[in-house]
């Protein structure tokens, strides 16, 4: 067993641990990284699933690193893209142009970005980067962590981490019952919270939302590229989800719930009317297409398949045993490939036929041999118990009778998206509901008791409810750049991390240092306040 020392451990190499091991290190700490998969970025890279952004994303209301990144999206496709010359000229660019964000991408490029990114850090020595390690164990004393044990899943081998301060980046919040956390999973009641849309008689830990198996796929009009039947397809094509309220018929059609008021939606595959066509779910994700090149010289057309059609609810993975837990990441797969061999061979068409045989999978996109995503996009994780939990009657716009959302004096970011559930495990249909733009309470990422172990991602404290708004790519970032700056600062100062939202003095010179790390405190009409 080896040993190693480091200022601060980051484990999960996702979209919030990368932006905490970027912004510590460029503080000067000794940064480890550690990451269960081969490539780091999360729900951007290894998840294949391009960026879920508010609608002012260009403007404001992300931290300057974050913005960053996308900045080096467009200049990666720029660079070594044979762009149009319009394409090249737009400041804006969206590779490609799909409708759910700004920011469309290939998981590669943003992989390729993220290393950029942490390449001098590298370099310098401040960032150690340990790819396909899993947590394993802690060793605690007392309220603190001193050492987390891991095991390098390519060699077997155990490696123990001892460092000052611990972040908790994995994707299901994996250090918590390891170092004794305290924690909740699943939804609360509302007897707990007093949320309008929470679950209502006694609280459900086992009601966590869908996850998804997500996949590139590309066009190819004249091709026959059909897969090879999977094991589960019939399972998944006489599928019809028993969900409250009900679902619109089988799981694998182009009807499915309209998120916000449930009512049936009619989607197509391809655009019929043009490019403006919303009803097409090509257009939604598509990451490649191509507008932005000469004829000829991106002939296939790539979107990323993170549909209703392939979210996953029939098992919940925290706190299984792994038998179970691998059983529901198989059946999660199987109902991706079925979803790709029901529109390949299937599916209706405009023109009455059945099938489109020329989808054809793209593994080169996604470092995988199968085609899917090196890991499922994860949508709900454990969460700590915290010294503040942030609920509906905080940022929802009903529950707050439309006014702003609650201003936190101990705010350490922004963000907006709505209050976004996916069917879950516990069988309720979504819960899509609006909220108001919010802020990142410091009180979130401090856990009740333990002193030096601090949420890095999707794992501080929300909701069950809250989590569908604070679980998207540049808030997670942000809370993420955020722990890693709280880190560094109470080494600095010589204090725990809570001694900083304790203390005026403090907490007034740790976001003046977020704010001079290009992190914005408050939304613009709530700054005049």
């Amino acid at each position: 067993m080896s040993s190693v020392d480091a200022d601060i451990l980051i484990c999960g190499g996702g979209v919030g641990g990368c932006a905490a091991a970027l912004a510590a290190a460029a503080l000067g700490y000794r940064v480890i990284m550690t990451e269960v998969t081969d490539w780091i970025g999360g729900q951007l890279t290894a998840q294949a699933v391009p960026p879920d952004e508010h609608p002012w994303i260009e403007q404001f209301g992300c931290t300057r690193r974050y913005r960053q990144f996308r900045d080096s999206v467009r200049g990666y496709y720029r660079a070594h893209y044979p762009l149009t010359a319009a394409a090249r000229a737009d400041p804006h660019l969206n590779p490609g142009a799909g409708t759910v964000s700004r920011l469309c991408h290939e998981p590669r490029v943003a992989l390729a970005v993220l290393e950029g990114m942490m390449a001098y850090d590298r370099a310098a020595g401040r960032l150690e980067v340990r790819l396909e390690r899993e947590p394993v164990a802690a060793d605690v004393q007392g309220n603190r962590v001193r050492a987390v044990s891991l095991r390098n899943l390519r060699t077997g081998e155990i490696e123990t981490v001892v460092a000052r301060h611990i972040l908790d980046a994995t994707e299901l919040g994996d250090l918590l019952p390891l170092a004794g956390v305290e924690y909740v999973s699943g939804a609360e009641s509302q007897d707990e919270t007093g949320e309008p849309h929470a679950v209502r008689g006694p609280a459900q830990p086992e009601n966590v939302q869908s996850l998804t198996w997500c996949f590139p796929v590309a066009y190819d009009p004249q091709g026959d590229h059909v897969i090879a039947k999977p094991a589960q397809y019939e399972r998944w094509r006489d599928y019809v989800p028993s969900l409250t309220p009900p679902w619109s018929g089988k799981l694998l059609s182009w009807v499915h719930c309209h998120p916000i008021d449930l009512s049936p939606r009619t989607r197509t595959l391809l655009p019929q009317t043009g490019e403006n066509d919303r009803q097409a779910l090509w257009l939604y994700r598509r990451i490649l297409t191509r507008q932005h090149y000469a004829e000829g010289v991106m002939p296939h057309e790539v979107t990323l398949v993170n549909w209703p059609q392939n979210d996953y609810w029939e098992g919940n993975i925290i706190d299984k045993p792994a038998t179970h837990v691998a059983q529901c990441l198989e059946d999660a797969k199987q109902l991706s490939l079925s979803l790709l061999y029901w529109m390949q061979t299937e599916a209706p068409r405009p023109d009455g036929g059945a099938g489109y045989p020329g989808l054809y999978l793209r593994p080169d996109m996604t470092g995988t041999a199968d085609g899917l995503a090196k890991y499922p996009y994860i949508r709900e994780s454990r969460r700590i118990k915290a010294v503040f939990t942030v609920t509906e009657n905080h940022v929802g716009t009903e529950a707050r009778g439309g006014r702003e959302a609650e201003s936190f004096y101990d705010s350490v970011g922004m963000g907006s998206y709505r209050i976004d559930l996916h069917p879950s495990t516990g069988h309720d249909n979504y819960i899509d509901i609006s909220s108001q733009p919010f802020q990142i309470p410091l009180g979130a990422l401090i856990p009740v008791r333990v002193e030096n172990l601090l949420p890095a991602c999707k794992n501080i404290g929300t909701t069950h409810i809250t989590n569908g708004c604070y679980r998207l790519h540049p808030v997670e970032w942000n809370i993420g750049e955020a722990a890693g700056l709280l880190a560094a600062f109470a080494i600095s100062r010589g204090v725990p991390p809570r001694a900083v939202r304790e203390k005026d003095s403090l907490l007034a010179d740790f976001q003046s240092l977020l704010v001079a790390q290009g992190i914005e405190l408050a939304w613009p009409r709530l700054r005049a306040l």
